[in-house]
């Protein structure tokens, strides 16, 4: 069983996530405990907020006083809704939070069945409750369930050390090619996107961007991809790489042939309407857009905004990591698409913008101008979310599949230098047969 917990701030956006796959039927109250009962019996998203105000207002000094916890048994494992109930108090109280108010939903809307737990990390005297060895805690609590309910156990994976993490590049390092073939070779089994654009979206994620090169040989028309590895700031920092260097599913054709089939897959998916629903609650009930992109972080969704030199928001894409697809704003409605945040967040921007001239008027980076974000907030948002500190795993080595309940193969201990190496001599090999 994996263990995710996260602490965030909003205890409103915790309850509407998980109340909406209730709504959508796609998920169910389990059990609550320590919260107020109501006449009828019904719940409701605000009957569990005023039940943990107390916990809140007690306590103003913690930054994120929400708990989120998910607890993942293996896809294998037939847990019985009773024995859900259980599992949830038995590791509330092994790691110290028994006595705290919490409610357990179910979530059914994958083939991963789970459980999230909502609660606060903060007692009704306002005082913060330990989370030292937090990671450790939960590592043995699983451990101990497992055994106690004859779960499937999350174990460490053996791992060939030519093997490569499935995580952001680093462009500085000396294995750049591999570090992009560890990913690229492995995002079309796990995650579905519609074009182009999109999957660009995700590997912005890891620090890669790739291009559709197009050109002319022997009279014959030719088109593919290429590959860079980005900074920081988005910048192509690294000569283009062929998509044949990483296998043939990083190559356009096969890419293409993704496209078509995420098309199909994702508009027959429930995934569409909760994702949607989320996003509306969070960008009425968000501040702002830090404050809009945060909420959704804690949900497990990135967003990746694409803004004119002007600042003017011209494309919206959104990485839902629990269902694992890419949506364009405008795929999932009207009300959702670049012209709508650009409208609400305009003042916002325009200040920011203003801001950035006032603090750089000779800015040495494009970056800078190009979004004037970049000074107050890092573009890879989805790994502050995977941080330790808000995120508990079994295993150090888990990479972002993981996270979110998957099990990612760890890529083939390939050397791409000596790949490249033996296609060119074998294009010198055939260069020397014409020449004879």
């Amino acid at each position: 069983m994996i263990a995710k917990i996260g602490r965030g701030a909003n205890m409103m956006g915790a309850l509407s996530y998980n109340q909406l796959k209730v709504d959508q039927e796609n998920g169910a109250i389990l059990v609550t405990h320590r919260i107020r009962e109501t006449i009828n019996g019904n719940h409701t998203i605000a009957q569990f907020y005023h039940s943990f105000e107390p916990y809140l207002i007690a306590n103003k000094r913690t930054e994120n006083p929400v708990l989120h916890i998910s607890l993942n048994p293996d896809p294998r494992d037939q847990v019985s809704d009773e024995d859900f109930k259980q599992i949830a108090k038995d590791y509330m109280e092994r790691m110290g939070y028994g006595d705290q108010g919490y409610v357990v939903f179910k979530h059914t809307d994958i083939e991963r069945t789970h459980i999230h737990i909502v609660s606060t990390c903060v007692d009704r005297n306002g005082k913060k409750l330990s989370g030292n060895y937090e990671k450790l805690r939960s590592m043995d609590a699983c451990r101990a369930l497992e055994q106690e309910y004859k779960l499937i156990p999350a174990t460490e994976k053996s791992r060939n050390p030519k093997e490569e993490l499935f995580r952001p590049i680093d462009y500085k390092a000396a294995n750049v090619k591999s570090q992009i073939a560890s990913v690229v070779r492995h995002l079309p089994k796990y995650y579905q996107y519609q074009g182009l654009g999109t999957y660009n979206a995700l590997l912005s994620l890891f620090n890669i961007t790739a291009e559709e090169v197009k050109g002319e040989l022997q009279g014959q028309s030719k088109q593919g991809l290429v590959y860079f590895a980005l900074n920081q700031q988005g910048e192509k920092v690294s000569n283009p790489f062929k998509a044949s260097l990483f296998g043939k599913h990083a190559g356009l054709e096969k890419l293409q042939k993704h496209f078509e089939d995420s098309k199909e897959k994702m508009n027959l998916s429930k995934g569409k309407t909760i994702l949607k629903n989320t996003i509306e609650i969070a960008l009425h009930t968000a501040s702002g857009e830090t404050e809009f992109k945060k909420q959704l972080l804690e949900q497990g969704i990135n967003i990746v905004v694409r803004r004119n030199d002007k600042g003017r928001i011209y494309g919206m894409t959104f990485i839902d990591h629990e269902s694992r697809t890419i949506w364009n704003g405008s795929q999932l409605g009207k009300n959702l698409s670049a012209n709508v945040f650009n409208d609400w967040w305009k003042n916002e921007v325009i200040e920011k913008h203003q801001e950035s001239i006032l603090n750089n008027p000779s800015p040495s980076s494009s970056a800078v101008k190009n979004n004037p974000e970049k000074e107050t907030e890092q573009p890879h948002e989805l790994f502050d979310f995977l941080d330790k500190k808000q995120t508990v795993f079994h295993n150090d080595n888990f990479g972002l599949i993981e996270a979110f309940g998957g099990l990612l193969p760890e890529a083939q201990g390939e050397n791409y230098e000596e790949h490249t190496f033996s296609n060119q001599m074998k294009k010198k090999k055939k260069r020397r047969k014409k020449g004879n």
